[in-house]
C-alpha cells in the first residue's frame, strides 16, 4: 500500500498575552459620583439647622460653629470640596494600584538580584525572580528576557539587529506598563492649579456681596453684610488654598514613585541588552 506524504503539522503559536485593563478608576463615572457627595454633606451636613441660630440660616450660624461657618461659603463651597474629595480618592487609588505595581519585595533588591543572575548568564532564573516579584517592573523585565531567549536561539538575525529586537521589546513592554501607573495622575496635577482659580473666584464673589451690601447701605458701614461677605471670601480661599497644597504635594510624591520603578526598569534593561551583547 502506498504511504501518503504527510506535512508537519506547524509548531503551536505562543498564547498571546490578555490585553491589560486600563486600570483604575473611571474619572468619567467617579467625579459626578463625588460632586453629587459634596452637594449632598453642603446642603444636608453643613446646612443642617442645628448649626443655626435658632435654626434660621438668615440668621447666621453659632458661634464657633465650622460646619455652619463653611457653609456661609456660599454656591462654590460644594464645587471645592468636590476638588478637594476627587484629590482625596484618586490619591488613595494610585497609592494603591502604584503599591501593586511595586510587586513583593524590595524593588532594588530585585533589580539586584536580577542584574546578578544576568552577570552570571542564569536567565531561566532570573526570570523565576520576575514571576516572584509579580509587580510592573517585574512584567516588563520578563518580556525582555524571553525575548532574550528566543534571539539566543536565532541564528537568521546578526548581532545588531538582535540588540534592536530586545530593546524594541523592552520598549513595547515599558509602554503597556507605564499607562496604567501615569492614569488619573494628570487630574490631580490640574486640581493643584484650578482649585486655586475656584477658590479666586469664590473669593471675587463674597467681596463683591460685600461691597454691594456696603453700596445698599448708602455708604453707612452694615457690618452685619459686610462681615457675611468678607467671610463667604476667605472661606473660599481657605479651602481652596487647601485643596491646592493637598494637590500639590500629592502629585509630586505619585510622580517620583512613577519615576522610581520607570528607573528601575531603564536599569535592568541596560543590563540586558549588555549581558546579551557580551554572551552572544
Amino acid at each position: 500500500m502506498e504511504k501518503k506524504a504527510t506535512t508537519p503539522a506547524p509548531a503551536p503559536k505562543p498564547a498571546n498575552a490578555a490585553p491589560k485593563g486600563s486600570g483604575g478608576l473611571n474619572p468619567a463615572l467617579v467625579i459626578p459620583l463625588l460632586f453629587v457627595i459634596a452637594l449632598c454633606v453642603y446642603i444636608f451636613v453643613l446646612g443642617a439647622p442645628d448649626h443655626f441660630i435658632d435654626g434660621d440660616h438668615e440668621k447666621g450660624p453659632k458661634p464657633g460653629d465650622y460646619f455652619g461657618i463653611v457653609h456661609e461659603g456660599g454656591p462654590i463651597v460644594p464645587i471645592l470640596m468636590t476638588c478637594f474629595l476627587i484629590v482625596l480618592v484618586f490619591t488613595i487609588e494610585r497609592m494603591i494600584t502604584i503599591g501593586k505595581a511595586n510587586g513583593t519585595g524590595s524593588i532594588d533588591s530585585f533589580v539586584r538580584k536580577v542584574k546578578a543572575l544576568l552577570d552570571k548568564n542564569q536567565v531561566d532564573e532570573a526570570i523565576k525572580e520576575c514571576d516572584k516579584q509579580k509587580g510592573s517592573v517585574g512584567n516588563v523585565i520578563k518580556a525582555g528576557l524571553v525575548k532574550y531567549k528566543q534571539l539566543a536561539l536565532d541564528g537568521g538575525l546578526d548581532k545588531e539587529q538582535k540588540l534592536a529586537a530586545l530593546q524594541k521589546e523592552v520598549d513595547e513592554a515599558t509602554t503597556l506598563e507605564l499607562p496604567m501607573l501615569q492614569k488619573n495622575l494628570t487630574i490631580i496635577a490640574t486640581l493643584a492649579g484650578a482649585s486655586t482659580l475656584i477658590a479666586l473666584l469664590g473669593t471675587v464673589l463674597g467681596m463683591i456681596k460685600a461691597f454691594a451690601a456696603l453700596g445698599a447701605a448708602g455708604g453707612a458701614a452694615d457690618s452685619s453684610a459686610l462681615a457675611a461677605g468678607i467671610s463667604e471670601a476667605l472661606i473660599n480661599t481657605a479651602i481652596g488654598i487647601g485643596t491646592s497644597a493637598i494637590a500639590t504635594v500629592s502629585y509630586a510624591y505619585l510622580n517620583s514613585r512613577v519615576d522610581d520603578l520607570t528607573y528601575s526598569i531603564d536599569e535592568i534593561g541596560l543590563s540586558i541588552q549588555q549581558n546579551f551583547a557580551a554572551h552572544y
